[in-house]
């Protein structure tokens, strides 16, 4: 037991004058040794880098027609300004747009819509009519022992007019019901949050136009193959406009341009803190508007004859 005892002992210390002959080549002051505690602590806990940046680390947000029982989800405040994968804060997300229920069908008829709205068929085929030629009859109508044609530009001849051809030009237009649309962009929105694939930054500015520097910044975080940066206005900055532009597989739209397609054809979408709040402003709105059921007033038969 003394024995032990005595070892111990002996590996405390020895511990004890590494860790201080560490600290002494180091030159580390208290100050210096408690900033290397927290940040320490703060690795541990998946929050590096949050200590060097000024805003704070929950970033509340007013969330406006709250479901009664229902909660907030939260997602990290990301930056672009480093290619390590730094936390700025947690931003709190609307429940009825990033947690509603993913409706499969609703997303197709979105993407069916989207792929057949804007399509124009310019095939034509002529009928007979239309055909140059065929003006009297290939044969007398008889005495020559075969049937009878009236001219080579029939349908029954080769080289003769088309009578179901296609008489184009013809469009496909059609409008999805406005509901559909605000159901689809929301399961779109719910699917990438819940797939981990959804990512709110502060803003698009690069500290370089370098594409290599925005291939690294992606391939670092794990953020897949393709990724759809999204920002509130139509004009971005000159760095994320040239390294983008190098990049085919890194697109910028702005929040007016937002679709499911587009959404649903990246790998990853991110999203700037102005953009979320006006996605979540105009769905809002849609969501809550009431100015589809002011149905003009209309009497009845039995009110008219009064």
């Amino acid at each position: 037991m003394l024995r032990a005892a005595k070892t111990i002992c002996v590996s405390r210390t020895c511990n004890a004058q590494v860790l201080c002959a560490v600290f002494q080549r180091l030159k580390l002051t208290a100050g210096a040794a408690s900033r290397f505690d927290q940040q320490h602590d703060n690795h541990a806990l998946g929050l590096s880098d949050i200590t060097t940046h000024d805003l704070p680390l929950i970033t509340s947000r007013k969330l406006t027609f709250m479901p009664p029982n229902g909660q907030s989800k939260q997602a990290w405040l990301e930056t672009l300004t480093s290619v390590d994968d730094s936390k700025l804060g947690i931003v709190d997300l609307h429940p009825d747009i990033f947690a509603t229920f993913p409706r499969i069908d609703i997303l197709w008829y979105n993407i069916y819509w989207q792929k057949l709205y804007k399509f124009v068929d310019y095939r034509r085929m002529n009928n007979r009519a239309e055909m140059r030629g065929g003006g009297r009859r290939p044969w007398p109508q008889k005495g020559t022992g075969r049937a009878r044609h009236g001219s080579i530009r029939s349908p029954l001849w080769i080289g003769g007019g088309k009578v179901f051809g296609p008489r184009g030009p013809k469009s496909y237009f059609f409008m999805l019901p406005r509901a559909m649309r605000v159901l689809g962009l929301r399961a779109a929105l719910s699917v990438k949050f819940a797939q981990n694939d959804l990512h709110i930054v502060d803003s698009l500015d690069l500290p370089s136009d370098d594409s290599q520097y925005l291939k690294e910044l992606v391939e670092s975080r794990g953020w897949g193959l393709s990724v759809l940066f999204v920002n509130d206005a139509d004009v971005i900055s000159k760095n994320i406009a040239i390294a983008t532009d190098q990049l085919k597989s890194y697109n910028v739209m702005p929040v007016y341009g937002l679709n499911v397609y587009s959404m649903l054809k990246h790998e990853t979408l991110v999203l700037t803190m102005d953009a979320l709040e006006q996605i979540e402003q105009r769905l809002l709105f849609e969501m809550h508007n009431i100015n589809f059921r002011e149905i003009p007033y209309r009497t009845t038969h039995r009110e008219r004859n009064v």
